[in-house]
C-alpha cells in the first residue's frame, strides 16, 4: 500500500470516527437514538448508557471519542505538511496509540463490567484502530527510509588510511 493510500486510511478514520463520536453524544442525550442501535440485549447502546460507568477521568467517553478523532486529524495533518519530519509522525502514531489503549479499557468496562457492547462504540474502536495501523506503517516505512538513508549518504571508510604527522 502507498503512503498517500495509508494517509488517506488515517484521515478517513479520523472523520469517521469523529462522525462516530457525535453519533454516540446525541444517542447519549436522546433515547429515541438508543434504540436505533441496540440490536439484541448484548449489542446494546441502550445497556451501555444506562449503566452509569460511561465516563472516564470524569470525562464523557463520548468527549474522549470526539476530542480524539479531532486530535487524530490534526495529527496526521502535522505529519503529512512534513512527511520526512520523524517526530511529528512519532506523535501521530502517540495519539493513535493512546487512542487504541483507551478503547482497549472501555472494551473492558463494556464486556466485563457492563455485560454488553455498544455497537456505535465498536465502531469507534475499530476506526481508531485502523488510524493506529495506518500511522504504524507510516512511521516504520519512514524510520526505514531515514536509515537507508543516512547508510547512503555516509562516506565509506577508506581501505588505505594514510596518517601523516
Amino acid at each position: 500500500m502507498r503512503n498517500r493510500s495509508l494517509r488517506s486510511l488515517v484521515y478517513f478514520a479520523a472523520a469517521l470516527g469523529l462522525v462516530v463520536s457525535l453519533f454516540a453524544a446525541a444517542e447519549f442525550f436522546d433515547a429515541a437514538l438508543r434504540s436505533v442501535c441496540s440490536v439484541s440485549s448484548f449489542f446494546s447502546c441502550a445497556l451501555i448508557d444506562n449503566s452509569g460507568k460511561t465516563t472516564t477521568l470524569g470525562i464523557p467517553d463520548y468527549l474522549w471519542g470526539i476530542g480524539g478523532f479531532v486530535l487524530i486529524f490534526i495529527a496526521a495533518f502535522l505529519a503529512e505538511r512534513r512527511p520526512k519530519d520523524l517526530a511529528r509522525s512519532y506523535f501521530l502514531l502517540g495519539v493513535t496509540s493512546a487512542g487504541v489503549v483507551l478503547s482497549l479499557w472501555l472494551v473492558y468496562v463494556e464486556l466485563v463490567l457492563i455485560g454488553g457492547l455498544c455497537p456505535v462504540c465498536l465502531a469507534a474502536y475499530l476506526l481508531g484502530g485502523a488510524a493506529w495501523a495506518g500511522a504504524l506503517v507510516l512511521t516504520l516505512r519512514l524510520r526505514r527510509r531515514i536509515a537507508r538513508d543516512a547508510k547512503e549518504s555516509a562516506p565509506e571508510p577508506d581501505q588505505e588510511t594514510d596518517v601523516t604527522d
